[in-house]
C-alpha cells in the first residue's frame, strides 16, 4: 500500500468509527504533513482519494470536511473489469477516417473538450518557456542548425539522460534520438522493426494513434485483453505470441490511453522477460509517466531491458510544452535504424526549440511545475469521478487512474457510444467513443473523458448533460440509443 493510500485508510477508519463526524474539519494538509512525516503532495493525494470516495468535501479557502448525509450519495461507480477476449485473429486496421471525424470536433473553443487528447494549454509554463526560447535564440550558434540534426541537441539529450539517471536507468546521450513529438518517435520505431503485412500486438482498448500507425504501414493488429488497473493480460499476450508470431508489440505500460492503467513494476519485468524469450521488440509509449499522483515516477519497462529490445518513447508535449513538438526515442539495439530513418524523413527537430527546452531544464523549475500539475490533475479527476457518480445512469463503471488525465467510462449495455458522441456534439460537448480505440470496433458502450481541462460550472454542466443523454433523455431528432455488445 502506498503512503497516500495508507493515510487515506486511516482517515476513513476515523470516519467509520465516528472519531470524525459529518461536518467535522479534517486535519489540515500542513498539520498532517508535519505529524505524519510525509510530503504535502502525499496528503493531497490521500484527501483527493477520500474526496473521490465521497467521504470528505473541500470548502474553498477553508480546508476539508467530513461529508454530510446529503453528500454520501455521491459514491464512486465501480471500476470496469478486464476487457473481454478479442477475436483471436490478426486484424487489418481501418480506423483513420472515423478518428479524424471525431477528433475534429474537439478543436474549437466553443466545445467542452471532454473528448480531447490533450490537457489544457493553460496548465503549462508557456511564459517561462517563451523566455527560454528568446534567451537561447539570442545565443544560438548558427552551426547548430547543422549540428543539431539527428540525433539532436546534445544539451537537451543530456538533460533527458539525467532524468533517466534519477530513476536508476543508465541511458547515454548517444542512446537518445530527438524527434518531432512522441508520435514520430513511435512511428520511427515501428517502421524500424516491421515490414508491410507483419502483425503487431496492441492492447485492447488501445491508443488510436497506434492503430493509425499500423494502418499507414500496412500492418495487422493483434488485440490483447487489458485490465483497467494493471494493464495488458500477460497470459493472453503469451498465447498471442505463440499463435501469431508478431513482429513487435506496441504497449503503453504507464497510465495507458484510454484506460489509465498502470502496470506494476514486477509485471513490467515479467513482460520484458516474456518478449525477450521470443526476441520480440517492445515499442513502449511512455508519454504520461511524469503525470503520476503518487510519491514516485513509475519505472518504465525499459528499466528491465538487458537486451536492447525495448524501444522507449516519450515527449514533453503532455507534461511541459504542448505545441513545441519535441519527443525522443531510446531505441536500444535499433538506434542506428531509427536515427537513419529520422535523418531521411524529416532530418531533425527544430534547433531553436530544442535549445529552448534545454535552457529551461538546465535552470530548474520543471519539477516544481510538475508537482503543481499533478495536484491539479488529481483534483480534477476526483471532481469528475464524483460528477459521473452523481449524473450518469445506474450500471455505469469508471476507472480511477493513478495518473494521467483520462477517465474510461463503461456505460450500460444499451447505450451506443457513437450515438452519444453525436448527441453530445449537438449540445457543444465532445467525447471520445470507445470504438476508435479498437481495430475490431469494440467497446461500443464506452467513452473516454478528459479531465485535463478546467473544472468549473461549464464542465460540471457538461457531465450532467452527458449523464442525461446516456440515460436516454434529451436525444436530438433522429438520434437513437442502439443496442450494442458489452465489452
Amino acid at each position: 500500500m502506498k503512503r497516500y493510500e495508507a493515510l487515506a485508510a486511516d482517515v476513513e477508519e476515523s470516519i467509520r468509527t465516528g472519531v470524525l463526524r459529518p461536518g467535522d474539519r479534517v486535519p489540515s494538509v500542513r498539520h498532517t504533513s508535519a505529524s505524519r512525516g510525509v510530503s504535502a503532495s502525499t496528503v493531497f493525494q490521500a484527501y483527493y482519494l477520500l474526496e473521490a470516495r465521497g467521504l470528505i468535501r473541500a470548502r474553498e479557502r477553508s480546508g476539508y470536511y467530513v461529508a454530510g448525509l446529503g453528500d454520501a450519495a455521491a459514491r464512486l461507480p465501480p471500476e470496469p473489469d478486464l476487457s473481454s477476449q478479442p477475436a483471436d485473429a490478426s486484424i487489418a486496421v481501418d480506423v483513420s477516417d472515423r478518428v479524424f471525424e471525431i477528433l475534429d470536433a474537439s478543436k474549437t473553443r466553443e466545445v467542452v473538450p471532454l473528448g480531447s487528447a490533450f490537457p489544457s494549454p493553460l496548465l503549462f509554463p508557456l511564459a517561462r518557456l517563451g523566455q527560454s526560447l528568446a534567451a537561447s535564440a539570442k545565443s544560438l550558434d548558427p552551426w547548430s542548425t547543422v549540428a543539431d540534426l539527428t540525433p539532436g541537441n546534445v544539451d537537451l539529450r543530456r538533460q533527458i539522460a539525467q532524468r533517466y539517471l534519477a530513476d536508476g536507468l543508465q541511458v547515454h546521450t548517444d542512446d537518445i534520438v530527438i524527434t518531432d513529438g512522441a508520435l514520430e518517435a513511435l512511428n520511427l520505431c515501428l517502421g524500424a522493426v516491421t515490414r508491410p503485412g507483419d502483425s503487431v500486438i496492441v492492447e485492447s482498448p488501445t491508443f488510436y494513434g497506434a492503430l493509425q500507425a499500423l494502418e499507414r504501414l500496412g500492418l495487422q493488429a493483434i488485440e490483447v485483453p487489458t485490465h483497467p488497473r494493471e494493464g495488458v493480460d500477460l497470459a493472453a499476450l503469451a498465447h498471442a505470441i505463440e499463435r501469431h508470431a508478431p513482429a513487435a508489440c506496441w504497449l503503453m505500460t504507464t497510465f495507458q490511453n484510454p484506460l489509465g492503467s498502470l502496470m506494476p513494476a514486477p509485471k513490467k519485468q515479467a513482460l520484458v522477460a516474456l518478449l525477450a524469450q521470443h526476441g520480440i521488440p517492445l515499442i513502449e509509449d511512455d508519454v504520461y509517466a511524469e503525470l503520476y499522483f503518487g510519491d514516485k515516477r513509475p519505472l518504465p519497462a525499459k528499466a528491465f531491458d538487458t537486451q536492447g529490445l525495448v524501444m522507449h518513447c516519450s515527449s514533453f508535449s503532455k507534461c511541459l510544452a504542448p505545441g513545441y513538438r519535441i519527443g525522443w526515442a531510446v531505441p536500444g539495439r535499433y538506434a542506428k535504424a531509427v536515427a537513419r530513418s529520422k535523418l531521411t524523413s524529416t532530418l531533425g527537430a527544430s534547433a531553436p526549440v530544442q535549445a529552448a527546452l534545454a535552457h529551461y531544464l538546465e535552470r530548474g523549475g520543471f519539477d516544481k511545475h510538475l508537482r503543481r500539475l499533478r495536484l491539479t490533475l488529481a483534483d480534477h479527476q476526483a471532481q469528475m469521478v464524483q460528477a459521473v457518480a452523481r449524473h450518469f445512469p445506474a450500471g455505469t463503471r469508471a476507472t480511477r487512474p493513478a495518473g494521467g488525465y483520462f477517465l474510461w467510462v463503461e456505460l450500460p449495455e444499451h447505450v451506443e457510444a457513437l450515438a452519444l458522441h453525436r448527441a453530445a456534439l449537438a449540445h457543444g460537448i465532445s467525447v471520445a467513443p470507445g470504438p476508435i480505440f479498437s481495430a475490431s470496433q469494440a467497446f461500443t458502450n464506452c467513452v473516454r473523458l478528459n479531465y485535463g481541462h478546467a473544472w468549473d460550472d461549464r464542465t460540471e454542466a457538461a457531465i450532467a448533460t452527458l449523464g442525461r443523454l446516456a440515460g436516454g433523455a434529451g436525444w436530438g431528432a433522429g438520434t437513437t440509443v442502439a443496442p450494442c455488445t458489452n465489452t
